[in-house]
């Protein structure tokens, strides 16, 4: 009986060769098709027009940055007071009067076009800096745990504590030149709060899974487990709220700038504001274009965040 129990088993198992020899040969298991959760966020982003839009607004904005010169040939430095709060003129040849100019007779739209990339500068590098530090900090102290746990968490609590607009002002009154790169220094050691709890919660629930576990049992280093098990899958919260805090930090270093406090010698929106805001009732226009070339930015990145939190969360599908 157990030899046609096997040959029963051996014929169900086989198939027929193609050249019809009568060669059996053994039928191949079938791959099964893993999707993870980073591939199906991205097919479930690729059919959003919310992230569609806002990824194109997000991409030509960096082409601005990166390369002003491809969209204006206009200088945005000086002035001609023979432009003085001229306004608009979209059928000149020319870009520098599509926008018109301000009230020392300069290109509003070669301004605007230059002045992104102070702001996207600040808002990538504060991104990084917060993201970097915050996730850090949360993954040594959800991890741990104990005293640990207990002494990162009060120095975060202690952060949190100070407000990141009236903080970046106390610091960044200590330096002469401000960049893009002190402001978004300056923002960074402020604003790393956030992303520490959601780091620290999400590594929290991530170590408790069976495969860490597992991990830990064969004899795995908490250096091993943090980087191959830990970190990967405690990223998704931790990426949603990057996102949206970017557009956050683009409004927070115009706020800077509109109250002198910002990049100096240099062209940002928020200064633009505010030299517009002197002229809202004469020039409507001085003060429209830069604050809303600011308010399209911070809103493409609070949609992509949106987008890419509703595509990483299964509840929200």
């Amino acid at each position: 009986m157990p030899e046609l129990n096997d040959t029963a088993t051996a014929r169900a198992t086989a198939t027929v060769s193609p050249a019809g020899t009568g060669d059996v040969t053994p039928e191949k298991p079938k791959k099964e098709t893993s999707n993870s959760l980073w591939s199906n966020a991205w097919r479930d982003l690729r059919r959003r027009p919310v992230f569609i839009v806002s990824a194109v607004i997000i991409l030509l904005l960096l082409a601005i940055s990166a390369f002003p010169g491809w969209f204006t040939d206009a200088d945005p430095k000086p002035g001609d007071l023979t432009h003085f709060l001229q306004k608009p003129n979209f059928s000149h040849i020319g870009d520098a009067d599509w926008f018109g100019y301000d009230a020392q007779g300069r290109s509003i739209y070669a301004r605007v076009i230059y002045g992104a990339r102070a702001s996207i500068i600040v808002g990538v590098v504060t991104t990084a800096i917060v993201t970097v530090l915050g996730m850090l900090i949360g993954m040594i102290a959800g991890y741990f745990g104990g005293w640990v746990d207990a002494v990162l968490s009060r120095l975060t609590d202690i952060f949190s504590g100070v407000p990141i607009l009236l903080g970046s002002l106390v610091i960044l009154q200590a330096f002469t030149g401000r960049t893009a790169w002190t402001v978004s220094a300056a923002i960074g050691v402020l604003g790393w709060t956030q992303i520490t709890r959601v780091m620290r919660g999400a590594v929290i629930t991530v170590k408790q899974a069976d495969y860490v576990q597992a991990a830990r049992a064969l004899g795995a280093g908490s250096g091993r487990i943090l980087m191959k098990h830990v970190l990967p899958n405690s990223l998704a919260p931790v990426i949603v709220v990057a996102t949206i805090s970017l557009g956050m930090y683009i409004s927070l270093e115009a706020t800077l700038s509109y109250l002198g406090i910002g990049i100096q010698n240099g062209i940002s929106w928020g200064g633009d504001i505010s030299d517009g805001s002197e002229q809202i009732r004469n020039a409507l226009h001085v003060l429209l274009f830069p604050a809303g070339f600011l308010s399209v930015t911070v809103l493409a990145f609070i949609m992509l965040g949106d987008a890419v939190r509703d595509a990483l969360d299964p509840k929200l599908r």
